[in-house]
């Protein structure tokens, strides 16, 4: 696996880029959604993570032409649970850089998109229902909180 993230700088673009509706669309990868959650987590303890990354997908996928609707855009139970995932990993290895974490995490399950088909059947995670609210995992139990 290549390294996704050699500096501090690469994630601190990703993430300003986001709060600022500036990042390209493009850029707004499986592995930048990590990216910018840990460098909201490490970086910006001022704009509390599980509070605020609702909102600035929400505000950012508008911003790029994405609706959020009931099938598409953000999707409330694979944030919160990223967001989940991120915030174990970022407390297990406190003394890593922001870009370190990353790639720490993308080397692990995080790095696969369907990653939390571990947790919850395709037909549940991808409910309207999931996206719209967090719902539980319906196959297995997740090893952080959320």
């Amino acid at each position: 696996m290549s390294i996704p993230y050699e500096s501090e700088s690469e994630i601190a673009a990703i993430g300003e880029g986001l709060l600022a509706r500036t990042l390209p669309k493009s850029g707004w990868t499986h592995a930048a959604h990590f990216a910018a959650a840990l460098w909201l987590i490490k970086c910006r303890p001022d704009l509390p993570a599980r509070v605020r990354m609702p909102g600035i997908i929400r505000a950012y996928n508008e911003a790029t032409g994405v609706a959020n609707t009931a099938t598409s855009g953000y999707h409330e139970t694979i944030t919160l649970a990223s967001l989940g995932a991120a915030a174990a990993h970022a407390e297990a290895n406190p003394r890593a850089a922001v870009h370190e974490l990353a790639n720490m995490l993308l080397a692990g399950p995080c790095g696969e998109k369907d990653w939390l088909l571990e947790y919850w059947s395709r037909g549940m995670l991808f409910s309207p229902l999931a996206r719209a609210r967090w719902v539980d995992p319906d196959v297995a139990i997740l090893p952080f909180s959320v």
